[in-house]
């Protein structure tokens, strides 16, 4: 298990959403952001952010330092390569010494090739870590968009940061109405409205078990796990509103030919909760078998366990067949002593993954 600091290694946010989802405009104005001076950022060049006839003049080989003092550049290659560049750079004094690195995806880009190069690779893992996700979702289109791809379902279903964008282009109806239904593909991550772009950098990042205001690991924040656990949570009242909504705007669908939030239905998200402290051996040949026959399903996951024999928890994070290093937390952050595990699923039932980790754990043959 890493006990290693967070503090000493560079947390990394990726900013994802669909082709038209106000990524240029949102990253125009974070980079322009006084709170931004000591940011990276990297941005696909075969992306949809055009930025070079504004600083082009400004531009050094790949590298752009802008006035706010934030560091623009683009992938010429491999994101790895990018990364690994950066920090070298970083290190010998060529370039200033930026505290984060925001990642820009491609509109049509699945985020997890990206969260397993963060995960993955030896020389990354030592020197980043992993902040969080950030999912634009258009307000005008978003809709749409899930009706018809489901690659932007699963970019909201795994986001730590939902930011509504164009809230200026639409009305208090429809904005609640799509809050609604990505609080049920997505029910822990905080929803911020965006206008014209304009967004705190601060709502944005800070998503990981690490707290950097606090310098300590902050589990409730991070896995938000009451947000699945409880049915009678505060959106209960937005749920059934929204409910009326899409009957509505199924109605109108359809005349269209689409069958709305059919990509929703294969989305599953929430918690399991185990009483008992639980066999570590065992929990990860289950883990193991579980990514090895169902991993491109298994969207995200989070936990914190109570492992048989540690006074202290640990924590796991994991996206489809891959899971960062286990972490042992310093101590637990409530009296509450049971393991939780929270999911993102595709097409997984909640019920037969409860049961086949309990076949697990409570085998006693099993080593």
């Amino acid at each position: 298990m890493s006990d290693q600091p967070a503090a000493e290694r560079l947390p990394v946010s990726v900013i994802t959403g669909f082709l038209g989802s106000g990524k240029t405009t949102l990253l125009k104005h974070l980079l322009a952001h006084p709170d931004m001076g000591e940011t990276a950022v990297i941005i696909n060049e075969f992306g949809e952010v055009g930025l070079d006839h504004l600083l082009v003049e400004k531009a050094e080989d790949d590298t752009i330092l802008l006035e706010s003092g934030c560091l623009c550049c683009t992938i010429r290659g491999d994101l790895i390569d990018a990364l690994r560049s950066l920090f070298k750079r970083r290190h010998k004094g060529e370039i200033p010494a930026f505290k984060r690195v925001v990642i820009e995806t491609t509109g049509l880009a699945d985020p997890a090739p990206i969260l397993h190069t963060l995960m993955q690779d030896p020389v990354l893992t030592s020197v980043y870590r992993l902040d969080g996700v950030i999912a634009t979702v258009d307000v005008v289109n978003g809709n749409i968009q899930m009706d018809r791809q489901m690659e932007s379902v699963k970019q909201a279903a795994v986001a730590d940061r939902l930011l509504l964008t164009k809230c200026d282009l639409s009305n208090d109806i429809k904005i609640a109405a799509l809050e609604a239904r990505l609080r049920r593909l997505n029910p822990a991550a905080p929803i911020v409205r965006v206008a014209n772009g304009v967004v705190d950098p601060s709502m944005l990042f800070n998503a990981g078990l690490y707290n950097p205001e606090r310098k300590s690991l902050d589990v409730q924040r991070w896995l938000r796990d009451e947000a699945y656990a409880d049915p009678h949570d505060d959106h209960e009242h937005e749920h059934h509103d929204h409910d009326h909504d899409h009957d509505h705007d199924h109605a109108h669908e359809h005349q269209h030919g689409l069958d709305v939030n059919r990509h929703d239905a294969h989305i599953r998200a929430f918690c399991v909760i185990r009483d008992e402290p639980l066999n570590w051996e065992r929990f990860c040949a289950w883990i193991d078998m579980l990514t090895t026959t169902q991993g491109p399903d298994l969207l995200r996951i989070k936990g914190l366990l109570h492992v048989a024999g540690e006074a202290q928890p640990v924590a796991i994070h994991g996206v489809q067949h891959l899971f960062h290093p286990p972490v042992l937390l310093p101590g637990w952050p409530s009296d509450d002593r049971r393991s939780k595990l929270v999911f993102i699923t595709r097409d997984i039932d909640q019920a037969a993954l409860t049961e086949s980790m309990n076949a697990f754990l409570d085998d006693a043959t099993a080593a």
